[in-house]
């Protein structure tokens, strides 16, 4: 099974991701303004709390102290006034805050809507080449956890970002106004903090990103052995398969537990060394209280600072690691978003298509230095039937892909009535083409949906007669529900052979100029292949049709037979007319009845 190739490094430009993100938020500007105006305005009325309680608690401790000296007493009222005040400064304060969460939280939903549709779009324009070397379980991953990782991150870590900010500076600000001297003690910490911060940070981005990678591997082990089940037990290769994922799975163990118990040292530290200078601050504040320089309330709102001085330098550290996440999750999304796409003609041709295609000293390969078709020349009439012939790997399935644009020829030329279908859109090309391939696909859905897949506008009616035309009606009818049936997820409650005869309704609808037929009735058997070749027959009446095929008694009426042998035709013509020169293809067609002569 194969993976992608495995690393551990940092986020190839995390600064250049960071700024994507960045550009991603230009059109939430009016409310990102709004959340930086709560979250600061949230943040200061927190602030402003401890000093606002300071005046309760120094009228509290004057009034009893005056009680005991029997001067004075206990000014309730005052005190209450203030506590009411401070009440409704929180309640504000929540509410500031309640607003501003609400808000983030519907710019990451937004985002992370945006990013799935662009992800799901580009899915649609990108090359079959990409797809053909990499797993599925990788491509879901970016649209799932990437996705997922990015969002919760930003939700997280923007607000925050702004309000531990407030907040450092706010009760630096309130810290010095009661007293200097301990609050150049309190900030003493910090350098220390910072150290440890930067520290635990630089350490544990490429866990992070290894972790990323590693959850794409394993998805992709997941959704593979799931769906060739049946295979792996065939062939007895549980325990590999098994091997194979505890692997990937260790590397994601063992990638996770780092990047989180990275993550997670940062509030110990950062506590540790909060309680080391809360005790100082304290002590001082004692001392300076017993010299009448600050009263009882400026060191209870001053321990309260000193508290919350630490805890938005905590906060940010939580937040550089969101960042580190965001950047390692956001940097696989617009790697996937700025993969090369299939290059689009703005040329359009619309007019009629008559279904002549030539083939014009065609060749490619894969890869530059193996070529599969080396000179391929022929020309099809409208309407002919061309099969096409030859033992595995002669280059039968590499025709269609290039007719179809799946991929371009590297030299030469294919022509669809007599224009280069580089000169067609994608899309408009494929319009002409009804494609029955031998690796069947269908939906989760009704099977009068999957048939009408050929042809959205098609009516009930025209779904039913496609399916007598395929021989398919009666069994449709024998089922539970007959077209109202519903199709299972990998459409395993029916057989190959009637997946492939649906498939065969399904272009029959469609009734497009050129038929494509790769081993199209390989799956079923003898009698329900003679059914479909009559309405085979019938569908091809008028069309230009490709048939490609192993078994060579299904093509006997083609109007021409194109025999194939290492990327090139060595024979050409009909049936009789290559059996009589007793060549390659006579060979392969004996070879399959050998045993009945």
């Amino acid at each position: 099974m194969p993976h992608p190739k495995r690393s551990t490094e940092k986020a190839k430009d995390f600064k250049g991701t960071m700024k994507t993100i960045l550009i991603s938020l230009k059109p939430y500007r009016f409310s990102l303004i709004l959340i930086l105006v709560f979250a600061i305005l949230s943040t200061v009325f927190n602030i402003l709390g401890p000093k606002i309680l300071a005046k309760a608690t120094t009228a509290l401790a004057t009034g009893w102290m005056a009680k005991i000296t029997h001067t004075g007493s206990i000014d309730f009222v005052y005190i209450g006034n203030v506590l009411l005040f401070l009440l409704g400064l929180y309640i504000v304060s929540g509410l500031f805050s309640f607003v501003q969460h609400w808000l983030m939280s519907g710019i990451s939903q937004k985002m992370c809507y945006s990013y799935r549709k662009d992800i799901s779009e580009k899915i649609n324009r990108l090359p079959l080449s990409y797809f053909e070397k990499r797993t599925i379980g990788e491509i879901l991953s970016r649209i799932t956890n990437d996705v997922d990782t990015l969002s919760n991150s930003l939700n997280q870590s923007i607000s925050q970002l702004v309000t531990s900010v407030t907040m450092l500076i706010g009760v630096f600000v309130m810290m010095l106004s009661i007293s200097p001297m301990m609050t150049f003690v309190a900030v003493l910490i910090l350098p220390v903090t910072i150290f440890l911060v930067m520290s635990v940070v630089k350490h544990s981005q490429k866990y992070f990103k290894a972790q990323q990678k590693m959850l794409g591997v394993v998805n992709g082990q997941v959704e593979e052995t799931y769906s060739g089940h049946n295979v792996i037990c065939a062939y007895n290769r549980q325990e590999t398969i098994l091997k194979e994922f505890k692997e990937s799975n260790e590397q994601l163990y063992q990638s996770a537990w780092k990047s989180q118990f990275l993550s997670g040292l940062m509030m110990p530290m950062m506590n540790f060394v909060s309680n080391a200078g809360y005790v100082v601050v304290a002590i001082m504040g004692g001392i300076y209280a017993c010299q009448g320089k600050i009263t009882i309330g400026d060191i209870q709102a001053f321990i309260q600072y000193v508290k919350n001085f630490t805890s938005p330098i905590q906060q940010l550290a939580q937040v550089f690691n969101q960042f580190q996440s965001m950047a390692a999750a956001g940097e696989r999304v617009f790697e996937f978003l700025n993969e090369p796409e299939e290059v689009e003609t703005q040329k359009r041709v619309s007019r009629e298509i008559k279904g002549e295609v030539t083939f014009d000293h065609v060749r490619f390969g894969y890869n530059e230095d193996k070529t599969v078709i080396k000179d391929f020349s022929c020309h099809i009439a409208p309407g002919q039937k061309i099969a096409i012939v030859g033992p595995t790997g002669a280059g039968k399935t590499t025709i269609v892909k290039l007719l179809m644009r799946f991929y371009d020829v590297n030299q030469g030329a294919i022509l669809l009535d007599g224009v280069n279908i580089k000169d067609f859109k994608r899309s408009d090309l494929r319009e002409n083409f009804g494609m029955v391939l031998q690796d069947t696909w269908l939906f989760e859905g009704s099977i009068l949906e999957n048939i009408r897949y050929g042809n959205l506008d098609a009516s009930d009616l025209e779904v039913i007669e496609a399916s007598k035309k395929a021989k398919a009606d009666h069994f449709i009818r024998t089922l539970p529900k007959g077209y109202s049936m519903e199709i299972n997820e990998d459409a395993s409650n029916i057989s190959q052979g009637q997946k492939q005869l649906l498939t065969i309704a399904r272009a029959i609808l469609a009734n497009n100029k050129v038929l494509i037929l790769d081993e199209a009735t390989s799956s079923v058997d003898t009698r329900t292949e003679s059914q479909i070749q009559e309405a085979m027959d019938v569908l091809m009446e008028g069309k230009t049709s490709f048939i490609i095929a192993h078994r060579l008694s299904t093509i006997k009426n083609a109007d021409c037979i194109l025999v194939m042998k290492d990327g090139d035709i060595v024979e050409q013509g009909n049936h009789e007319s290559l059996l009589k020169k007793n060549g390659f293809y006579a060979n392969l067609y004996n070879s399959q009845f050998e045993e009945c002569v």
